[in-house]
């Protein structure tokens, strides 16, 4: 169903460039920690169940910075909060260049989540402000799959104190064009179009549900992309292989995007969804048995390209339905709680004794409730707001 719209500032060239280039920055923790963790482990010394901790508190103020956005950022000059975030980022990384013991880490990790979910809250609430929120959205998982490729390259070349660093540049390059934020919402013609077309309100608890299918996604997400490296180190497979296959795995993702834009002009965004989170579990579960050379490489190609799918078809659909663009800002922290209880609870299997045969089990359980919970919010989607769903 097609909305005559008028473009915003939003949809300017500059804001659209510096948004993608924040939401790169401010996903990179998160598509570098397979790498981030391994160096946890080996250069500083951290179990694998303290590094389970430690990844699941970065991503946990990840959310928690992301939730304070969704509630101030239509108050607030979006540039302050760019910069605040920016600053928390910077100083929590610089003091994880001098401390290594493990508890300081943790905390600094969690004081730098705080600052990059306020960082990328606004960057996502800015794509998602934009004339086309799902093109915007599938042109920042393109970029994605190039930020990733890269990080998995560059990352392991640096010694730890240089991913700290990596991380402090990159934030800071974007503060130089700070000016190219919008820094306020806009009453525009795309609210008035939206108020006067015959598409009823969404009530809340359906966007809550869409928010909740994210949160259980990334459990299966965090858990596995936190601990993959390390399992297959814990079966005897390569540095060089293992990171071989990170590496071009996170290549996987550019095919995605191309096949899921396919799938979604075929068979919409349900099936394709639910038929790439089936994919998930079936190759999540692939490692239950052992990790070899083959499976680690069929597994990790086909996560990266079944990843792109659940993130394009559970950012559309927010977008489709989220008519006053606050949920938008939240999807980072569905995205982010997801990361921190994933692998805390594979952390607390592992301390357990458990194998990481277990922390899969676990990985392909969450993904099936994702699914469960993303038709129960599609069916009631379909009673409130049908036009919503014709393709």
């Amino acid at each position: 169903m097609e909305i005559n719209q008028t473009k915003t500032k939003f949809d300017d060239w500059r804001s659209v460039t510096l948004s993608l280039y924040m939401g790169l920055v401010g996903y990179g923790v998160m598509v570098g920690i397979p790498v981030i963790s391994s160096a946890w482990s080996e250069k500083l010394g951290f179990t694998a169940e303290q590094v389970g901790r430690v990844a699941g508190a970065d991503m946990g103020g990840l959310s928690l910075g992301a939730v304070v956005v969704a509630f101030i950022i239509s108050r607030m000059n979006r540039r302050y909060l760019v910069i605040y975030g920016a600053l928390i980022t910077i100083f929590a990384n610089y003091l994880c260049t001098i401390f290594e013991q493990y508890e300081i880490v943790l905390w600094l990790r969690v004081l730098s989540g705080i600052g990059n979910g306020i960082y990328t809250g606004v960057a996502v609430a800015a794509l998602g402000a934009t004339i086309k929120p799902v093109r915007a959205f599938n042109l920042f998982l393109f970029a994605f799959a190039f930020s990733q490729a890269m990080e998995m390259r560059v990352l392991p070349q640096l010694s730890m104190d240089g991913i700290y660093w990596f991380f402090i540049i990159a934030i800071s390059i974007s503060l130089l064009f700070i000016k190219w934020i919008v820094p306020y919402g806009i009453m525009s013609q795309i609210k008035s179009d939206k108020e006067t077309s015959s598409i009823p309100d969404v009530p809340k608890y359906i966007l809550w549900l869409a928010m909740g299918a994210i949160f259980l996604a990334y459990i299966n997400i965090g858990a596995y992309w936190v601990y993959i490296e390390l399992a297959s180190f814990s079966y005897g497979i390569s540095q060089s292989w293992t990171g071989g296959v990170l590496f071009w795995g996170s290549l996987l993702t550019l095919v995605g995007c191309g096949f899921a834009a396919i799938a979604n002009n075929l068979y919409g965004i349900v099936k394709p969804f639910v038929g790439a989170s089936i994919g998930m579990m079936i190759i999540v579960g692939l490692l239950i048995g052992g990790i070899t050379d083959t499976n680690l490489l069929i597994s990790v190609f086909m996560f990266n390209f079944l990843w792109i799918f659940t993130d394009v078809f559970q950012m559309a659909t927010v977008a489709t339905i989220d008519r006053e663009g606050s949920f938008s800002a939240l999807m980072p922290g569905a995205q982010g709680m997801g990361q921190i209880v994933g692998p805390n609870i594979a952390a607390t299997i592992l301390g357990a004794n458990y194998s990481y045969s277990a922390v899969f089990v676990m990985c392909m359980i969450f993904t099936g409730l994702s699914i469960v919970v993303y038709l129960i919010m599609r069916n009631k989607l379909e009673q409130y707001s049908p036009q919503l769903l014709e393709k």
